[in-house]
C-alpha cells in the first residue's frame, strides 16, 4: 500500500471511538434507542483477487497442504484444500481494534499442525496501540490473545523480512520474537506469557526495523528438548547482522566472518545444516539498490557469496529451500525496477542459477487486472515471499505487491522449458476501499480503490475481465459519483498518472475518458460530485480552488463562496442543487445554480474530520445525512436544520439502499455502535430502530465506507482498509 493511502487511513481511524460532547445551534434531538437486535447475513467478498502485498507464505513442514499467508494490512489466511482457496482467519478483529489487522509475523508449530501464531500490529507510531500475540490451537478458527508491552509494524518498512516470530521445532512450547524497537523476547508456554532476553547484545535500533528473523538449527537437539543452536538476523545501522546462540538462547555472539555492509532479510537452514541468507541495502519493500545471497557452512565456519546477480542489480528478499532435495533453493529480487523483479532457482546450493521470469507463461484469468492495461501480465514486483512446497518440489508460490503466483512445473526451467503460472490468490482480498457507488441501472457496483484505481462489477463473484477502470488507469482513485437521473454518466477523481486527476464515463463505467482540462494547480484527486441530471460537475481537488464545469470537464470555473476545505455532494433529485461542508468553520453551504455560487445555510456544525461523511438520499429532495465527530445527523429541509440521531452511540459511516417491503424511505446502513454494541447496522424506519447485520466473527478490522444496493433490499456493500470490498445479503434470501 502506498505511503499516502497508509497515512490517510491511519489518520482517519484515530477518530474512531471519539464522541463529541457539544451541541450546536443548528441541531435538534430525537429519542434514544436502548436495545438492538441482530439478524443473520451471509458475508462474502466482491471478487478482485488479492490486490495487495502478500509478504509471507509458510508451508507446514510435516503436514501436506497446511499453508498460511500473512499480509501487511489485511490480516492472515489459511489455505483450504477442500475449497481450493484461501480462508481469512482474522476477520474477528473489530474496528476499534483495527491495529491488529496488520500481521508483523506468522509462525507454525512444526510438531503440531493445529497450532498457529500471529504477531499482530500494523503501526508503531504514537497513535497506534501496542501489538499482540494471537494464539490458535485449531488452525485459526479461534484465537487467544496476549497483549505485548510494545508496538509492531506489519505495514511498515521491512515487513517482508522474517520471520520474526518462530517456534522451536524440537519443543513447541518455546517461541522467540524479534521486535523493531524492544529487543528479543521468548515464551516457554506456547506464547501465553513473554520475557525479554536481556543477554541479546544488540540495543534497540533507531531505524525501526530491529530483529527481523529467528532460525533454529533442528539438528542441534531432539524432539522434546529445546534446540541449542539459534540464529538471529538484525537490521542494524552499523555492525554485523547475524548472531548465534549455542546454549538455547542464554547467550549470544556474532557469527564470525559474516559479510558486512548489507542488511539480512530472510534466512533458512538446509537439511545439510547450511545457513542461507538474502541481503539488501534497505529494509524494503522500497529503496533496495543492491544486495546479495550468502551461504554459511558451520562445519568449516566459512561464508560464500552465491548471488545470482552482480551488485547494484537490486536487493534480494524472498528465500525458500527444498529440504527433500539438498542444494535446491529459490531466491527473489526486490526493487529491480529496470528489467523487473525475478526469481532464481539453483539445484546445486547456489553454484549456478536460472531465472524464471523471462520464460514464464502467466495466466491471469482469475485476476485480469494484473495485465495493467497491457496484453500480458507482469511477473511481479515487491517479491518478498517465495515458498517451496515440502511435499511437491515442483510446486512454488510467491507473493508480490499485487497478487500470488503459483506454478506446478518449477523445475522445467532447468531443462530449458517455460514454467506455467496461474494466479494463486483465490480467496485473498486485500484492497483498500476509498469510495464506491451502486447505481440504479447498469453495474451493481463501481469502486474507487487505493493503488489499483477501481472496478466496474457486473458480477460480484468474478474479477472483472476488463480489469481496472481505465483508460487511463490513475493509480489511486479518491472519489466517485454518478448522475442519479442519468446513471450512465459517472465521474471519478484520483492520482497516480501525471496530469490526469479527473475522468468521466458516459456508459456506466465501461469505458472512461480524461477530462479535456482540469482546474489549475491540482496536486491530488480530492472529492468530485455530479448533479442528478448530469449537467454540472463540482470538483474539490487538493491544491486547486473548488471548481465547477457545465460541459463535462471541457472548461472549469471557480465556485464562488466555497472554501478549499470542503466536500461537495449533489442533491439526488434536484439537478441544480449541490451541498458542501466548510470543514474549518463548521458551516453547511448550498448552491442552487449548479455549483456556480454557494451560500451558508447552517452554522455551528461539527468541524470536518477524517471520518466525516456527507450524503444526500436518492428519491428525496433536500434529504441529507452526515457523520461528524462520531455522531449521526439528518436534515429533511436541505440543511437548514440538522437533527442529531442519538439512537447511535457512535457513527462512522452511513449509506442507503433499497427500502424494506412496504416502506418508502430507503434502508439506512451504519458503521458504528448502537446500544453499547459495536458493529454494522441497518434501519428500516429512518434510524428509529436498528438491527445488527454482522457478528463477532465478521468484523473485518478497519472498515468503511458503506452503501446499500438500490435494487436489492438488504444487500449492503462494505469497504475496508485491507480486506477488499465485502457484501452481505440476509440469509433468508433464495439463491
Amino acid at each position: 500500500m502506498t505511503n499516502l493511502i497508509r497515512i490517510f487511513w491511519a489518520m482517519l481511524i484515530t477518530w474512531i471511538g471519539f464522541i463529541a460532547s457539544s451541541q450546536t445551534n443548528a441541531l435538534t434531538e430525537k429519542s434514544v434507542l436502548n436495545t438492538v437486535r441482530s439478524v443473520s447475513c451471509q458475508w462474502r467478498n466482491v471478487r478482485i483477487v488479492t490486490g495487495g502485498f502478500v509478504d509471507g507464505i509458510i508451508f507446514h513442514p510435516r503436514v501436506k497442504d497446511v499453508i498460511y499467508l500473512r499480509t501487511d494490512m489485511g490480516g492472515a489466511y489459511r489455505w483450504s484444500q477442500k475449497q481450493k482457496e484461501w480462508i481469512p482467519i482474522t476477520d474477528g478483529v473489530s474496528q476499534t481494534d483495527w491495529n491488529m489487522h496488520g500481521i508483523e509475523s506468522l509462525a507454525l508449530d512444526p510438531q503440531n499442525a493445529n497450532r498457529v501464531y500471529l504477531a499482530a500490529g500494523t503501526y508503531t507510531q504514537e497513535w497506534a496501540s501496542n501489538g499482540a500475540i494471537l494464539r490458535s490451537k485449531d488452525q485459526g478458527k479461534s484465537w487467544q490473545r496476549t497483549d505485548m508491552p510494545f508496538k509492531m509494524g506489519g505495514n511498515e518498512d521491512g515487513r517482508s523480512a522474517g520471520e520474526r516470530l518462530s517456534v522451536d521445532p524440537n519443543q513447541g512450547n518455546i517461541l522467540y520474537l524479534g521486535t523493531r524497537h524492544d529487543g528479543l523476547w521468548r515464551s516457554v508456554n506456547y506464547g501465553e506469557t513473554w520475557n525479554r532476553i536481556t543477554s541479546f547484545p544488540v540495543p534497540p535500533q533507531s531505524n525501526g526495523i530491529g530483529i527481523v528473523w529467528i532460525v533454529f538449527d533442528p539438528s542441534s537437539s531432539i524432539d522434546g528438548k529445546p534446540s541449542s543452536i539459534i540464529y538471529a538476523g538484525v537490521q542494524q545501522i552499523i555492525g554485523p547482522g547475524i548472531y548465534i546462540s549455542i546454549d538455547g538462547g542464554s547467550s549470544w555472539a556474532v557469527v564470525p566472518g559474516q559479510p558486512l555492509g548489507l542488511l539480512p532479510h530472510q534466512a533458512q537452514i538446509s537439511s545439510e545444516g547450511e545457513l542461507y541468507a538474502t541481503y539488501a541495502d534497505s529494509a524494503g519493500p522500497n529503496g533496495m539498490t543492491t544486495g546479495a545471497v550468502w551461504k554459511y557452512s558451520p562445519k568449516t565456519n566459512s561464508w560464500k557469496d552465491i548471488s545470482p546477480l552482480p551488485p547494484k542489480s537490486g536487493g534480494f528478499a524472498g528465500l525458500s529451500i527444498d529440504r527433500a532435495h539438498p542444494g535446491t533453493i529459490v531466491v527473489s529480487t526486490m526493487d529491480r525496477w529496470g528489467p523487473g523483479d525475478d526469481i532464481f532457482l539453483s539445484t546445486n546450493g547456489g553454484g549456478s542459477w536460472v531465472g524464471l521470469k523471462d520464460s514464464a507463461l502467466l495466466d491471469a484469468a482469475l485476476a485480469p487486472f494484473l495485465k495493467w492495461g497491457a496484453e500480458k501480465p507482469k511477473f511481479g514486483w515487491w517479491i518478498g515471499s517465495v515458498a517451496l512446497d515440502p511435499f511437491r518440489s515442483e510446486h512454488l508460490l510467491f507473493g508480490t505487491g499485487a497478487t500470488i503466483w503459483e506454478t506446478s512445473d518449477l523445475k522445467s526451467v532447468v531443462y530449458g522449458k517455460p514454467t506455467h503460472w496461474v494466479v494463486g490468490g483465490s480467496g485473498v482480498e486485500q484492497t483498500a476501499v476509498i469510495d464506491f457507488i451502486s447505481p440504479p441501472k447498469g453495474a451493481h457496483l463501481i469502486s474507487a480503490l487505493g493503488d489499483i484505481t477501481g472496478f466496474r462489477h457486473d458480477d460480484l463473484e468474478v474479477s472483472p475481465i476488463a480489469g481496472q477502470a481505465g483508460t487511463p488507469i490513475t493509480g489511486t482513485m479518491t472519489s466517485l459519483d454518478f448522475a442519479e437521473q442519468k446513471p450512465n454518466i459517472v465521474v471519478r477523481s484520483g492520482s497516480g498518472k501525471p496530469g490526469i486527476h479527473g475522468v468521466i464515463s458516459k456508459n456506466g463505467g465501461s469505458t472512461w475518458k480524461a477530462f479535456e482540462s482540469e482546474p489549475p494547480g491540482i496536486q491530488y484527486g480530492g472529492n468530485i460530485a455530479i448533479s442528478s441530471d448530469g449537467s454540472s460537475i463540482v470538483w474539490a481537488a487538493q491544491g486547486s480552488a473548488t471548481s465547477y464545469s457545465r460541459d463535462g470537464g471541457i472548461t472549469w470555473k471557480p465556485c464562488l463562496g466555497l472554501p478549499k476545505v470542503s466536500r461537495p455532494i449533489s442533491d439526488r433529485v434536484d439537478g441544480r442543487v449541490f451541498y458542501a461542508l466548510d470543514g474549518e468553520n463548521g458551516s453547511f453551504l448550498v448552491s442552487e445554480d449548479g455549483g456556480a455560487h454557494f451560500n451558508t445555510r447552517a452554522t455551528g456544525l461539527p468541524h470536518l474530520s477524517f471520518n466525516t461523511q456527507l450524503h444526500a438520499v436518492f428519491g428525496h429532495r433536500g434529504d441529507i445525512w452526515f457523520t461528524g465527530q462520531s455522531k449521526l445527523y439528518h436534515s429533511v429541509d436541505g440543511g437548514r436544520i440538522f437533527t442529531h440521531i442519538p439512537t447511535t452511540d457512535r457513527a462512522e459511516y452511513v449509506g442507503f439502499g433499497k427500502a424494506a417491503p412496504g416502506r418508502s424511505y430507503p434502508a439506512v446502513y451504519l458503521i458504528g455502535a448502537v446500544a453499547g454494541v459495536e458493529g454494522i447496522f441497518r434501519s428500516d424506519d429512518i434510524a428509529a430502530d436498528w438491527v445488527r447485520i454482522n457478528d463477532s466473527k465478521h468484523q473485518f478490522g478497519p472498515i468503511g465506507p458503506i452503501i446499500g444496493d438500490p435494487r436489492i433490499y438488504g444487500r449492503v456493500y462494505l469497504g475496508s482498509n485491507g480486506r477488499g470490498i465485502l457484501y452481505a445479503d440476509p440469509v433468508s434470501r433464495s439463491w
